[in-house]
Order: structure tokens, then sequence, then C-alpha cells
């Protein structure tokens, strides 16, 4: 239970002074002013999450990446630029959600200062009338002292002067003291009507000082309690930010995880092979090993055109000589 009330120690012994009031509502300014700055920077931070959000969409539509990669590293880098456009998509959600929150503080802000106007008002006319009371009461307590020392005056010069005057002059001198007697009595009761009147006013608007320090108390406390919890809100919904981020990362992994390399190479080579047979090996071969080893090919002789019919074949009786033909040449063999 807090023991510290505003209507307990923001007082003043001097009847005219706002000193305590004043130093509540400039409190009170300082906390409408921090609201705003809160929520300038929830502002501020969803321009920055927006541009970032825009920026990754960007960079995993426009940017290639790995574009002419294979089976399932092919399909793993797909989910990595399919994430990172979640992500995107998820930082611009953030920064829709911090605008939101941004405008429910002013609109907080706002609502407290509507509020409070009302009860500004009212203290200003009751500080208003309260100075002006008394300022009037003074006045009269002024007069009232001025009417006093009149009347003293008076009766000193009628004792002073009872036995030096004549008798018209003392008729004189106690009608002066008449009068100064009833101008005192004039003053006394409109000094006493004064306080008394000063004294209800000063009643209300110590009554009206205890609500104000109430009212403003009971904002002060929703204020901190209002920051505070939209300020533990706004973390939460960072961290939120990151544990989704870290889900989308982690299908990145599992597809990483279903990536083979096994499977990329045999993808490869059953799609872009051009052949199993290797060249045969270039052997040396010497110029003129090669020009020996080659025989000339002599043109066969042209047969003589003739009517007669082909002769026939030579044979050879026992005892007579072979005969046999080399290039053209006929040989007889003995």
């Amino acid at each position: 239970m807090r023991e510290a009330r505003f209507r307990d120690h923001f007082w003043s012994t001097d009847l005219t002074s706002t000193v305590g009031y004043d130093s509540i509502i400039q409190h009170l300014n300082d906390g409408r002013k921090n609201c705003k700055e809160f929520e300038d920077f929830l502002k501020e931070r969803a321009i920055i999450e927006e541009k970032y959000g825009k920026e990754l969409i960007n960079l995993s539509k426009k940017k290639p990446c790995g574009q002419t990669e294979l089976n399932t590293l092919k399909r793993s880098l797909d989910v990595f630029k399919q994430q990172i456009d979640n992500v995107g998509q998820g930082h611009i959600q953030l920064a829709q959600t911090l605008r939101e929150e941004a405008k429910k503080m002013e609109d907080f802000r706002e609502k407290q200062k509507l509020h409070r106007k009302k009860i500004e008002l009212i203290m200003e006319a009751i500080h208003k009338n309260r100075n002006v009371q008394y300022k009037k009461t003074m006045e009269a307590k002024r007069l009232y002292e001025q009417r006093c020392r009149d009347k003293d005056e008076a009766e000193q010069a009628v004792h002073r002067n009872a036995n030096l005057v004549t008798q018209k002059q003392q008729e004189k001198l106690f009608v002066k003291l008449a009068q100064t007697k009833s101008a005192l009595e004039d003053s006394d009761r409109s000094y006493q009507q004064n306080v008394t009147m000063l004294e209800k006013v000063r009643e209300e608007w110590q009554m009206e000082h205890i609500k104000a320090c109430e009212f403003f108390e009971t904002q002060e406390c929703d204020r901190i309690s209002y920051v505070r919890n939209a300020l533990w809100l706004h973390v939460n919904q960072l961290s939120l930010g990151c544990v989704q981020n870290d889900e989308k990362y982690e299908e990145i992994r599992k597809s990483l995880e279903m990536c083979s390399i096994e499977k990329d190479v045999d993808f490869f080579v059953n799609l872009r092979k051009t052949g199993s047979l290797a060249p045969a090996p270039v052997v040396y071969e010497n110029y003129y090993n090669t020009q020996r080893n080659v025989t000339p090919a002599r043109s066969p002789a042209p047969v003589p055109i003739s009517r007669r019919g082909p002769l026939p074949t030579p044979t050879s009786a026992p005892g007579e000589p072979d005969y046999a033909t080399v290039d053209g040449y006929s040989l007889v063999h003995f």
C-alpha cells in the first residue's frame, strides 16, 4: 500500500500560493510529453521495420541466388528465398502493429488531457475566486486597522484636550470620536464578513484541491501503468517477431537437411551426361618408319582390246620350263 499521497504533500502555508498545484501540473505535463516521445519512438521504429521488410522482399524477388542449381540444393535455395520473403512480410506486419500501438498511445494521451482539462478549469476558477476574496479580506483588514487607529487618535485627542479647549471644541472632538467609532464598527463588520467569506472560499478551495490531487494521482498511476504495459507489449512483439523469424529459418534448415550431395551429383550426371567412352590414346608415329613400310601401289597394265578370245593359260608339261609373271615381265625358270 502506498503511503505517499498527492493530497498530503502538495500544500503551502501561503493561502494564495499554487506551488504544490503547479508542481503536480508540471509533472503531469512531463508525463504527457514522455508518452508523446514513446509514441514517436514507435512510429519511427515502424518506419524502420517497414523499410527493412520491403528491402528483404525486393532482395528475395530480384536478386539471383543459385538460379542454375539443380535438384535438392535448388529446392533448399527456393525455400531459402521464400522464407526470406516471409521474414520481410513479417517485418511489414510488425510495422503495422507498431503504428496501431502508437495510435493507442496517442488516444490515451489525448483522453487524459481532455479529462484533466476539466479539473484544471475548475481549479483555475477557484484559484481566481480565492485570490480575489483574499485580496478583499486583506483590504477590509487594512481599512479596519486604519479605523482602529483613527478611533484611538480621536480618544486620545479627547483626553488630551479635555481641560484645554472650549465646550464647542470638545463637542467637535466627541463628534469626531463618535464618527471614528461608527466607521470602526462598519469596517470591523465588513472585515469579519470578508473573513467569513474567505473561510468559505478557502474550505471550498481546499476540498477541490484534495479532489484534484486525488484525480491527478489516479491519472498518473494510470499513465505509468499504461506506458509500462505498452513497453512490455512492445518488447513481446519484438520477441514474437524473432520467434516467428526463427521458425522461418528452421524451414530453411529442414530443407537443407533434405539436401543430398549424392542425389544432386547423380541428378546432374543423368541430366547432362555426354558419353561413357574416353578417347583412345594418341601414339607416337615415326615419319620415316611409316614411309619405309609403305609400298607404292602400281596401276595394273591395260589389257589390249582384241577381237580374239582370251589366250589359254599356259601349262608346263613334265620336263618343260616353268613360266611365271612378275610385274608384267615373263620369266622362264629352268
